[in-house]
């Protein structure tokens, strides 16, 4: 197989809340008849971002064509999770046009670049470039994320904790292998959020990249596909803070999944999530929720004080009306805090 038979991939990264499913669902909504298929890496027990893209309403998005991948990090888990859900992949008929894969908020994306040197995958498909999804907001105020009070707080009070933040090392690995990167929510900044947020990315680029701003995952699909980059050939030279270590674990983050009665209102759930949310070492919740007398599934996400909730598609005729929220913060954050705030 020529180099010009591969199929080209897109490997999305970006912390937890920074908007990587929405800009997924928005390549997938305007597809203009190109045959796509993701694959979703997951952190916790419930496939809350694979559930995202299946209820996308699109009717060239099959369930077929997403994989998803649980309970773990893929920068870790290449040989035993990626290579057979690419096998699958590939295995389509028609054959699909281009991949677009989804990393967890905690994932590396080097290690997983490098995979596609592999001879057994260098010679199907190709890196066809790396988007970094950055929270525009978040990044104006001088955070990478929407609450590091709590965890600059413990590392000023303890002597012992002399190393940098795992979380703002995660976002400048990430950075470190972008060819592209996407300000999101970009629609909640003034010009000098924009000046602040932009000089952020700035500084942790240690090349020319280019920057696109978004709001609702909004960018014209050619700007994101078709870069021609082919990464896994030049990702070496892309210096991370992990470069010098034979593996990584991602043991300062946690999850837990809640199940959620239905609900009366909307409103008064999202009011329980900032709640929660405000939890020292919190970072992500994100759901879905079944609200009474209504045929429409909720949709729940939460980033810090920001949360949004809207019905994203009908439930299914043999679907259980199940709720259910996932929690993602450092880890030894205050599990009984978050189901008191959320379940009361």
């Amino acid at each position: 197989m020529t180099s010009l038979a591969r199929v080209p991939c897109t490997i999305v990264t970006g912390f937890l809340g920074a908007g990587k499913t929405t800009l997924i669902r928005h390549v997938l909504e305007n597809a203009g008849g190109k045959r796509l298929a993701v694959i979703v890496n997951e952190f916790g027990d419930v496939g809350i971002d694979g559930e995202i893209l299946k209820g996308c309403g699109i009717e060239s998005c099959d369930e077929g064509s997403i994989v998803e991948l649980a309970n773990g990090c893929l920068c870790c888990t290449v040989a035993d999770d990626f290579v057979p859900a690419l096998d699958q992949i590939l295995a389509r008929a028609p054959k699909v046009d281009h991949i677009l894969i989804e990393t967890s908020g905690l994932a590396l994306p080097k290690p997983l670049v490098q995979a596609f040197q592999w001879p057994a995958i260098k010679g199907r498909v190709t890196v066809d470039g790396v988007i970094a999804v950055v929270d525009g907001p978040a990044l104006a105020e001088g955070r990478v994320a929407p609450d590091l009070a709590a965890l600059d707080a413990q590392r000023a009070g303890d002597e012992s904790l002399d190393h940098d933040d795992p979380v703002e090392e995660v976002f400048e690995d990430q950075i470190a292998c972008a060819d592209l990167v996407v300000l999101s929510k970009s629609d909640l900044l003034d010009a000098a959020g924009f000046i602040a947020a932009e000089k952020a990315v700035a500084g942790a680029l240690p090349r020319a990249v280019k920057l696109v701003r978004s709001s609702g995952g909004k960018v014209d699909l050619a700007v994101l596909l078709g870069l021609g980059v082919g990464a896994e050939d030049v990702i070496d030279t892309r210096r991370t803070h992990h470069d010098d270590e034979e593996d990584h674990d991602h043991d300062e983050f946690e999850s837990i999944v809640l199940a959620l009665p239905e609900i009366a209102d909307p409103a008064a759930l999202a009011a329980r999530v900032v709640k929660a949310a405000e939890t020292p070492d919190v970072l992500r919740v994100k759901g879905f929720a079944a609200v009474e007398g209504k045929p429409l599934r909720l949709l729940v996400q939460g980033v810090g004080p920001r949360v949004s909730h809207h019905f994203d598609r009908a439930w299914g005729a043999e679907e259980a009306r199940r709720g259910a929220l996932v929690v993602i913060g450092l880890k030894g954050f205050d599990r009984a805090a978050v189901e008191q705030a959320i379940l009361g």
